[in-house]
């Protein structure tokens, strides 16, 4: 191979790359933890590296010339070497001390992670933790987190994976809607309340009636896909809404909706990358969340 030939920045195209799939360079800027300004100088100097045309601006943002979208695979698979790279690299390490990102949903972030992550501290003070609260499923091998804490069983043959135990989800809503509502003792009254979903499709409808409630999709009257906003919607008394059962029996605002209705499953996992798993640092992170939430 002649080196040579090969003079432009990896920094550069990076940038171009991480561009094209945000479509702006203010997008770019805060994907890559930089200014828009030193996005698009970077972008820039790449096109003046190879002496092309990347982008052009079509309204507010960017579109690939053709030039761009013929290039932009190939430095897609640039980036995914380099991500193989950092991978193989952070899972040699064997520094205890170190940065180490987990993802998790909402509810589990901030009502279960906080005093796990206060005894992984005081335990190894060199650790810092990234928490990423979000209820999509973060992309382990893109390194858009290290661990990851979800609800359903990875299957991609190069991520690791614990079965925690398995936890509960419960119907749950305050005292005085309740009693405003006559205190429903039955299934069918209950299905009559008012709740607070994800959305107002039939999808979770469908799901609490195989537990034996008749509820329509119609019966969802605040919706958010935030479960945070959801269960502040149900604390502040405007329906009946779902909770896991560990987080919400502590919580005095509220009492079970239906007692003898059966709880939800809720399956956890814990994940990480195969590679990322050899690493001393995320071992040691793994292994304290695995222990602290039962596994």
């Amino acid at each position: 191979m002649d080196w040579r030939t090969v003079t432009f920045d990896w920094n550069r195209a990076r940038a171009f790359l991480v561009t094209a799939e945000e479509g702006s360079f203010s997008a770019a800027a805060r994907a890559l933890g930089l200014s828009q300004p030193t996005v698009g100088r970077q972008v820039t100097a790449l096109e003046e590296e190879l002496d092309v045309a990347l982008f052009e601006r079509v309204g507010h943002g960017l579109v690939l010339t053709p030039t761009g979208l013929e290039l932009v695979d190939h430095v897609r698979a640039m980036g995914e070497a380099a991500t193989r790279v950092s991978l193989a690299a952070t899972g040699q390490s064997q520094s205890i001390d170190g940065n180490v990102c987990v993802t998790a949903s909402e509810v589990i972030a901030t009502h279960l992670l906080p005093p796990i992550v206060a005894r992984l501290r005081a335990a190894h003070p060199g650790i810092t933790i990234d928490i990423v609260a979000s209820n999509a499923q973060a992309d382990l091998r893109r390194r858009e987190a290290d661990i990851a804490l979800r609800n359903v069983r990875p299957t991609q043959p190069d991520l690791v994976a614990r079965k925690l135990p398995e936890g509960a989800a419960r119907l749950y809503a305050t005292p005085a809607y309740l009693a405003s509502q006559g205190d429903p003792a039955t299934p069918e009254a209950l299905a009559a309340c008012d709740f607070v979903g994800f959305d107002r499709s039939e999808t979770f409808a469908r799901a609490l009636q195989g537990l034996g409630l008749p509820v329509q999709h119609d019966r969802f009257v605040v919706v958010s896909e935030s479960q945070l906003a959801q269960w502040a919607m149900v604390k502040a008394g405007l329906g009946v809404g779902m909770m896991m059962q560990v987080v919400a029996d502590a919580d005095p605002a509220v009492r079970l909706a239906l007692p003898d209705l059966p709880a939800f499953p809720v399956p956890m996992w814990l994940t990480a990358h195969r590679e990322l798993h050899t690493s001393r640092r995320i071992r040691v992170v793994f292994d304290l969340l695995a222990e602290a939430l039962g596994g």
